[in-house]
């Protein structure tokens, strides 16, 4: 892994874990055994350096997600291999939903760069689910209410470590499937027509 990367990689984990403003770049420098001067030299800043963080974090978002909605057919099928993703990421990578949560708290012109590499992604998902209502295949709603629910749900309930301590939960693989179960059985009791519809 070239430096570059091994930054990135580390900046992604301590911005999810510390917050941008709770980083500092000699952290980041004593973490990948660099000096501040070469994040510097290689980023230009740490806002830059963050910029890095949010186009590779939502990159890889964007390509899991879009493998996972490639392979199913549509309808139900696809909005459950998406969730199905998301969770997936979600414990495999929690520095990842983490990252989109604390951009969210920084908003613009920061979460420009996530919003910017996202929207095609949100587009095609809107699109489908329009689709999918015209079809018959979803009940007619609110697919933009839709989709913010499930984002709010995915990134807010598997990131909030404070949230599920409070109702006695602590994040492991067990608790990340009885999670995404309760997240499908309320997408499918929203969304999902039933056959005698």
């Amino acid at each position: 892994m070239n430096t570059k990367s091994r930054v990135v990689e580390a900046a992604s984990s301590a911005f999810a874990e510390r917050g941008f403003a709770g980083t500092s770049l000699d952290d980041l420098a004593r973490i990948v055994g660099l000096t501040k001067q070469s994040i510097l030299y290689h980023f230009g800043s740490k806002d830059g350096l963050l910029e890095a963080v949010l186009t590779h974090g939502a990159s890889e978002l964007v390509d899991v997600l879009e493998a996972a909605a490639a392979e199913a057919p549509a309808g139900w099928p696809r909005v459950e291999a998406v969730v199905r993703a998301s969770f997936g990421l979600a414990v495999s990578q929690p520095e990842l939903v983490g990252l989109l949560r604390e951009v969210s708290r920084l908003g613009p012109p920061r979460s420009d760069v996530v919003v910017h590499r996202l929207t095609p992604l949100i587009d095609r998902a809107l699109a489908g689910l329009e689709a999918g209502m015209d079809a018959g295949l979803f009940r007619r709603s609110d697919p933009r209410i839709l989709l913010a629910s499930v984002y709010g749900a995915v990134t807010g309930v598997v990131t909030d470590a404070g949230a599920l301590g409070a109702v006695g939960l602590e994040l492991d693989l067990r608790v990340a499937v009885r999670l995404r179960r309760t997240v499908l059985d309320f997408l499918r009791v929203a969304v999902a027509m039933e056959p005698h519809e």
